[in-house]
């Protein structure tokens, strides 16, 4: 079915060619270009993701001695570190940004089935951010401290799939509660975040559209108890109250009663406390939702670990960019493979089997399953023979 074309080539066959084109056009980035069109800019920075490239000039002598196979990937355009570093600086990034959210949809559509780990009728989200640190001396735009320069990457995740619904970039100075200012949440709901995105007007917002919320509590909350209902301790539940708040500011910007869930988490020995506007799970699994969040996390650690968004090929905030959205498509795309051929490695190991094999003229299901069998023919070998001579 493959025959010919390279693990490189099926891989960008899941990416629709007509939203690329649509997003090109939108924002006219071929206008006037006579050579290394988008595709090829977005060929040369996927591929540079996809196999590690740590610089402009690395992504140069790598793709020079690929030259005949990048051309039956629709690569036109002549290699050149100086044209890819200008075009990163002056090609709008919100053509990479649209096609990222085509694959979204894609992507969404595709996990819409898979289960979550915690017995919810509900779409289930996390929201947090991670912060990229950078050189102020080399990305004064991107104000963090006074000595340092960073930029945020914010992510409204499904967590049906682990996929990023929703990417925000900002500058580090940008607190991350001003993210749910402009984060689109789906109505009934269910967004899970940390307390840093504690602000009790713009959670009420979320109550009113209606959305429903789970998040951490602060220590010095000031509240009264209007009824408590009887838990079980023995699954880490020690309090399960309906409060109304009591600060003058907190009480105006949020009216109505809130619950008030106690975790007690045994395997980290730590005492958890959460508000939530959902009444209606019981204690436990409003714990259980939180513990969810981790998925975000690990969402963060893999794109940071696996993709190359900690150096950067560009300094101006529209190159920085163009680079961070197309690690996410890269994600993107590796996540629709897995599902649209039934892989079944973690898109860690597919990625690492890919990332060798970019230019291997073999089907990736073949690829993988060959990879497997050899992993596990190295356990095998490295069993202890008890039987032999």
């Amino acid at each position: 079915m493959n025959a010919g074309k390279t693990v490189f080539a099926q891989l960008l066959a899941h990416l629709p060619r007509h939203e690329f084109r649509r997003a090109v056009s939108r924002y006219q980035g071929n206008y006037r270009v006579r050579s290394f069109s988008c595709w090829d800019q977005f060929i040369a920075m996927a591929f540079a993701q996809l196999s590690g490239r740590e610089s402009l000039r690395d992504i140069e002598a790598c793709l020079s001695s690929h030259r005949e196979k990048l051309y039956h990937v629709g690569m036109r355009g002549k290699i050149s570190r100086s044209t890819l570093a200008d075009t990163n600086e002056r090609r709008d990034f919100r053509i990479f940004e649209e096609v990222g959210y085509s694959l979204i949809r894609i992507a969404r559509k595709l996990y819409q089935s898979e289960e979550l780990a915690v017995e919810l009728d509900r779409s289930l989200y996390a929201l947090d951010s991670t912060t990229i640190d950078l050189c102020l001396s080399l990305f004064p735009w991107a104000t963090f401290r006074k000595t340092k320069a960073a930029v945020k990457m914010h992510t409204l995740l499904d967590l049906r799939g682990s996929i990023p619904t929703f990417v925000g970039l900002t500058s580090g100075a940008v607190h991350d509660v001003h993210f749910l200012d402009v984060v689109p949440l789906e109505e009934e709901s269910v967004v899970t975040m940390d307390r840093g995105y504690l602000d009790f007007e713009r959670l009420y917002a979320v109550h009113r559209l209606p959305a429903f919320f789970v998040i951490r509590a602060k220590r010095n909350l000031r509240f009264r108890r209007l009824s408590s209902s009887p838990v079980d301790k023995t699954c880490g539940v020690r309090v399960d109250q309906i409060i109304a708040l009591m600060g003058t500011k907190s009480r105006q910007d949020y009216p109505e009663s809130l619950r008030r869930v106690a975790f007690y988490d045994g395997e980290n020995h730590r005492r958890l406390v959460f508000l939530t506007n959902l009444f209606t799970v019981s204690p436990k699994t409003v714990a259980d939702i939180y513990k969810q969040r981790w998925k975000v996390e690990l969402f963060f650690k893999w794109i940071k670990g696996h993709l190359r968004i900690k150096s950067f090929y560009g300094t101006s905030a529209n190159a920085v960019k163009t680079q961070v959205w197309v690690a996410i498509i890269v994600y993107l795309l590796v996540a629709i493979a897995k599902k649209r051929l039934k892989l079944q490695p973690s898109l860690h190991t597919l990625l690492q089997i890919v990332e060798v094999n970019l230019f291997e003229k073999i089907d990736i299901i073949q690829l993988v399953t060959k990879a497997l069998r050899q992993e596990i023919m190295a356990e095998t070998d490295n069993q202890l023979n008890l039987f032999g001579s």
